[in-house]
């Protein structure tokens, strides 16, 4: 199995490529290749704290070239590591982690109320399109963007693009490509007349002016940055899409959510635990290594398998049960619930925007708990070889 090239394999079983691989070699790290390189795939919070420790391995070397050039952006800080990586973190941790967080929220739930009044009819919308737009309006506003309501369709698919072609090839990459080049350029202009603006919004102007080891950024790359922000944060509807794909399937969630915040941070970490999004995310490594004995020679790829972990029995009781109970009450470590990434937000690579994703989801997952609808019928089904997931049909409502 290790001298076989998993390539093609991933294309074919998505999500459950990695799990079945390590579970064929009784769930320790397993030897593969992928994409003609030397790989060892890892599971759980003791791999998660080695994939993350500082020195191990590197991520510039690591992400595919496609995966750059549509979800990250050329020059995007996933892209860097050491020093540089570190510096150009502290532009993301000044805005996503301070107290424009509830503000966003608030403008996400503004964004929905008002987009919902123009559901009612006997008309089915699709969710998962409806609530991009949303999220892209809310974002904007809040980062300062200028773009007027007849612009946030398109700005909407683009960012939905990029997401959705990150992992595979032809007509979706295709999308994805396109989209990123036609956003960067109107990034760039952006920033560039920002900074000859005396006063702009602060998360824009905080962009705009950033500075690393060399100086001021580039446009373009000030730009991918912006897009850093902005596009993460429209991916939380997949996960509205799911939360409703959740109600569906487990209706006797609805009361609760409602009105108890408590319990809708329980569902959407539940959410996120369930649901796929990332399969797996790569590192390499940097010098010799060993990991539960296994010997991980320099310039291997090392693969955290993210759904194999959020699945596993040993960390999760009755995994593919959805239940958020699980987390009322729990602290959650470090490296145990891991869809944006382990360890400190601040100083290494899981994502600054995580409290974003949790108060944005958080907030429209009650808003759609209030809403009165229904489904119609529809495809909702969730094909595990699709990265990333999502229900087939978007999930369709009528709401009368």
């Amino acid at each position: 199995m290790a001298d076989l090239d998993q390539t093609l394999a991933v294309a074919l079983k998505g999500y459950a490529w990695l799990p079945d691989l390590r579970r064929r070699a009784h769930g320790g790290p397993v030897r593969t290749r992928i994409m003609g390189q030397p790989a060892v795939g890892i599971c759980g919070p003791s791999a998660a704290r080695f994939f993350y420790a500082d020195g191990n391995l590197e991520r510039h070397t690591a992400l595919p070239a496609l995966m750059v050039r549509t979800l990250f952006g050329v020059g995007a800080v996933h892209t860097l590591d050491g020093g540089p990586h570190r510096l150009r973190k502290l532009l993301f941790t000044h805005l996503l982690l301070g107290d424009g967080i509830d503000t966003l929220a608030k403008l996400a739930g503004e964004a929905f109320d008002e987009a919902a009044e123009g559901w009612r009819g006997d008309n089915p919308v699709v969710l998962f399109d409806e609530v991009a737009r949303i999220i892209a309006r809310a974002v904007t506003r809040w980062v300062g963007v200028p773009v007027a309501d007849s612009e946030v369709n398109a700005l909407a698919r683009d960012l939905v693009a990029m997401a959705d072609g990150f992992a595979t090839v032809g007509p979706r990459a295709a999308r994805a490509l396109a989209a990123r080049q036609r956003q960067e350029r109107r990034f760039s202009k952006i920033i560039s007349t920002v900074r000859e603006t005396e006063a702009s919004p602060e998360p824009l102007s905080v962009v705009a002016h950033h500075t690393d080891e060399y100086g001021l950024l580039n446009p373009r790359t000030a730009a991918v940055e912006l897009l850093n922000i902005i596009r993460p944060t429209t991916a939380v509807a997949w996960f509205v899409a799911f939360a409703a794909h959740a109600l569906d399937r487990w209706p006797r969630h609805v009361s609760r959510l409602r009105d108890d915040d408590e319990y809708t941070r329980a569902f959407v970490h539940e959410l996120r635990r369930f649901y796929p999004f990332a399969p797996f995310l790569g590192g390499r490594a940097t010098r010799d290594l060993f990991f539960q004995g296994e010997p991980i020679p320099a310039g291997t790829l090392v693969l955290l398998d993210i759904y194999g972990q959020h699945h596993d029995p040993a960390l999760w009781e009755d995994p593919y049960a959805f239940r958020p109970d699980r987390f009322l009450g729990r602290e959650i470590g470090d490296f145990d619930l891991i869809p944006q990434g382990g360890g400190d937000p601040r100083t290494g690579h899981r994502c600054p925007g995580e409290k974003v994703t949790i108060a944005v989801l958080g907030t429209l997952v009650q808003r759609l708990a209030r809403l009165n609808y229904y489904l119609p019928p529809q495809n909702p089904d969730i094909d595990l070889s699709r990265i990333p997931a999502r229900p087939r049909s978007g999930i369709e409502i009528v709401v009368p």
